[in-house]
């Protein structure tokens, strides 16, 4: 049965062994409690843009009374595969063509192909664990390399290899499906549900951007050149804030390489001590992060958007400290069994941008966002 609510034991509770200091513990105090489905992993392939964005839809429609939903993370994938093909083939192959993407493509895939539930496809084939895109993807890449390097014209041969390609790793998608007694179609299924991607907006912070000003992100993984509303790092805290109290959670994307990024223990911190010994037992003084810091660590590619997760709530440690509870998309790992708790210190420094319904963004600040509809 999926979890619907997260609200167990270990909300409040973190108790384990460290060998340096002994019995020791986190307490935390659960302040938001958001409603979202259950943990999933994303094996063997750099797809947690889909996994935590797709979380994220599912949350929408459980806050928007539509109960709970699993749908297919693999059928968005493959539609953005298709997609940074098209892209990477215009370009002349001198674009980003890998397994990352980001929250907002997944908004764009539900209007490029459609929504499916997992039920009716898992991009798994017969028989198979887990899912790995390895081989997957350097096939389709040398095979888009080998076509575009083909005199005197680009044949468009490509499009319908790249979706043999797929096929052959992923199995293919059905036209039509029933689920619940009714049958549709991915578009129809899509058109369905509450979702709207004109309903969704992403924000990010940083200063060689005008803030509130739409920007193109400069990542690798945002092929699609897709845009943010650029504003003041408490802003985009805020609009977290405001989600979380009203019933609304949030996809984020930011950076996990630092060593106080701790998936297996379920925290994510900024101490102002990263070498004392018990820094994933007992709570302590974190960083004061700055506008400043935060665009010195982008600029020097000390932070990058390596992973997106899912928030889901907030709580509070025995210190005060204020947490983000995160889902993620590495299975059961943790304490938590597949969540962790992000210190608002990390947030602020390691966030790259976030994925909100509108509904999200405080008055305040939406009239301050002309474009913001």
């Amino acid at each position: 049965m999926a979890r619907i609510k997260f609200s167990i034991a270990f909300t409040f509770v973190f108790l384990f062994v460290n060998a340096y200091s002994g019995f020791a513990q986190y307490v935390f105090e659960t302040k938001e409690d958001c409603q979202c489905t259950k943990v999933k992993s994303q094996d063997r392939t750099g797809t947690c843009w889909s996994f935590s964005t797709v979380s994220f839809l599912e949350s929408e429609l459980l806050r928007q009374g539509k109960g709970a939903y699993d749908l297919s993370e693999m059928q968005i994938v493959r539609t953005i595969y298709q997609d940074k093909a098209r892209n990477y083939v215009l370009r002349q192959g001198k674009a980003n063509f890998s397994q990352g993407s980001l929250a907002h493509d997944v908004i764009r895939a539900m209007e490029l192909g459609g929504l499916i539930p997992e039920s009716v496809y898992s991009g798994k084939l017969a028989g198979q664990e887990y899912h790995d895109h390895s081989e997957m993807e350097v096939s389709l890449k040398e095979m888009l390399d080998k076509e575009m390097a083909q005199d005197p014209e680009l044949s468009q041969e490509w499009s319908e290899k790249c979706v043999s390609i797929l096929n052959t790793f992923m199995g293919e998608v059905p036209e039509t499906f029933e689920y619940m007694g009714v049958k549709y179609t991915p578009e129809s299924f899509a058109a369905s549900l509450p979702l709207k991607a004109k309903d969704y907006v992403s924000f990010t912070s940083f200063t060689h951007h005008p803030f509130y000003k739409k920007m193109i992100l400069e990542v690798p993984d945002n092929y699609s050149n897709g845009s943010y509303f650029n504003i003041p790092m408490e802003e985009l805290e805020e609009i977290v804030d405001y989600a979380l109290a009203n019933g609304m959670t949030v996809s984020w994307d930011g950076d996990v390489s630092e060593d106080t990024f701790n998936a297996t223990e379920g925290l994510a911190i900024l101490p102002m001590d990263p070498a004392r010994e018990d820094l994933f037992v007992n709570p302590g003084a974190e960083v004061v992060v700055t506008q400043e810091m935060r665009q010195a660590a982008f600029m020097s590619y000390a932070t990058t958007d390596d992973h997106l997760m899912h928030i889901v709530g907030s709580a509070i440690d025995q210190q005060g400290h204020k947490y983000y509870i995160v889902k993620n998309s590495w299975g059961k790992i943790s304490p938590f069994e597949g969540y962790l708790y992000m210190s608002a210190a990390y947030f602020d420094m390691k966030t790259v941008g976030i994925l909100v319904h509108k509904d999200a963004v405080p008055a305040a600040l939406r009239d301050r966002l002309h474009n913001l509809k």
